[in-house]
C-alpha cells in the first residue's frame, strides 16, 4: 500500500512573505513616530501659543515705566502682589469673580443638561416635526444676537430683572450650537441597540437618559460645558447692557482698571490674569475628558 500524503501544512508566521494579512496586522499595529521635522513644528507651535500668557504673566508683575521700554524685558519681574492690590483697589474684582462663577457655572451646568435632553431627543427620539424643528434650531445660529438685544432688554426689564444676575443666566441656558453637537454627537457614539435593550427591559425615556444616554455622552457634555464656561465667562456685551458696576461681572469690572489719562497696563494685565485663571483652573479639571471626547469624534471605529 502506498502511504498517505502528508496535507500541506501551514507556514510559521515568520515564513509569510510581506504583504499576507498577518504581516498587515503586525504593520497596523505598530506604533507611529513623528520625525524630528514634526517635533520641531509642533514646538514652534506650542511656544508661539503660549507666548500671550506668559506675556501677561510678564506684564503683570512689571510696572508702567518697565513695559514702555525699547526693547520690553522678557523676565518676569517683582511687582505681582502690588498690582493684585492695585486691582483690588479700581474694581470690586472678588465680587466680579464670584458673579462671573456664579453666571458662568449656572448658564454651563443649564445648557450641558437641556442640549444633551434635545440632542437625544433629535437624535434617537421619533416624534411628528423632527425635522422641522431641528432645521428651524440650526437656523437661529444665523441670527445675529445683538438684533435680540433690545426686545430681550425690554423682556428683562418688565419682569424688573435690570441689574441682576439671572437677566444674564437665563438667556443662556440653551443655545442652538449646543443642541446640534451633541445631537452630532450622540448620533455617532449611541448605539441604538442599547436603548432598545433598555425598552425591552422596561425602562423609561427618562431612565434611559440617565442611565444609558449620560455616561455614553460624558466626553461630548465635557467638550460643551468647556466651550460654554469659556464663552460665558468671556461675554461682555449682554452683561454691560444689563448689569451695573454694583454688580459687575470679571469682563465689565476690567473695563475699571487702569483709568486715569495714561492708562496702567501693568495693573489691567494683572487684571486679566486673575480673570484668566478660573478658565485654567476649569480645564485642568476637565481637560481629560475634552480631549477624550475630541479623539471619540475623530476617530470611528
Amino acid at each position: 500500500m502506498t502511504a498517505l500524503a502528508a496535507p500541506p501544512t501551514e507556514p510559521p508566521a515568520t515564513d509569510r512573505r510581506p504583504g499576507t494579512p498577518r504581516r498587515r496586522r503586525t504593520r497596523a499595529g505598530r506604533t507611529m513616530h513623528g520625525g524630528k521635522l514634526t517635533y520641531a513644528i509642533l514646538i514652534v507651535a506650542l511656544l508661539i501659543s503660549a507666548f500671550p500668557f506668559y506675556w501677561t504673566i510678564v506684564a503683570a508683575s512689571r510696572s508702567n515705566a518697565d513695559l514702555a521700554k525699547v526693547p520690553p524685558s522678557l523676565l518676569p519681574g517683582p511687582n505681582l502682589m502690588r498690582n493684585f492690590e492695585a486691582v483690588m483697589e479700581e474694581a470690586d474684582i472678588g465680587k466680579a469673580l464670584l458673579n462671573s462663577l456664579i453666571v458662568s457655572g449656572s448658564i454651563t451646568v443649564g445648557t450641558v443638561l437641556c442640549c444633551t435632553l434635545a440632542g437625544f431627543a433629535f437624535a434617537k427620539l421619533r416624534f411628528r416635526g423632527r425635522g422641522a424643528l431641528l432645521a428651524i434650531t440650526v437656523g437661529t445660529m444665523m441670527i445675529p444676537p445683538q438684533l435680540g438685544v433690545i426686545p430681550l432688554f425690554m423682556l428683562i426689564a418688565e419682569l424688573q430683572w435690570v441689574n441682576q444676575l439671572q437677566a444674564v443666566i437665563l438667556p443662556g441656558l440653551v443655545s442652538a450650537f449646543g443642541v446640534f453637537f451633541m445631537r452630532q454627537y450622540l448620533v455617532q457614539s449611541l448605539p441604538d441597540e442599547l436603548i432598545e435593550a433598555a425598552r425591552v427591559d422596561g425602562a423609561s425615556s427618562a431612565r434611559i437618559f440617565w442611565s444609558v444616554v449620560v455616561p455614553i455622552a460624558r466626553p461630548g457634555m465635557a467638550v460643551l460645558g468647556m466651550l460654554t464656561f469659556m464663552a460665558a465667562w468671556n461675554d461682555f456685551f449682554w452683561p454691560i447692557v444689563a448689569l451695573s458696576s454694583q454688580e459687575p461681572t470679571v469682563q465689565v469690572a476690567l473695563r475699571q482698571l487702569g483709568g486715569g489719562y495714561v492708562h496702567d497696563q501693568s495693573v489691567i494685565m494683572a487684571g486679566t490674569l486673575l480673570g484668566t485663571l478660573p478658565v485654567l483652573l476649569v480645564f485642568g479639571l476637565l481637560g481629560r475628558q475634552i480631549v477624550g471626547g475630541i479623539m471619540q469624534g475623530a476617530v470611528k471605529g
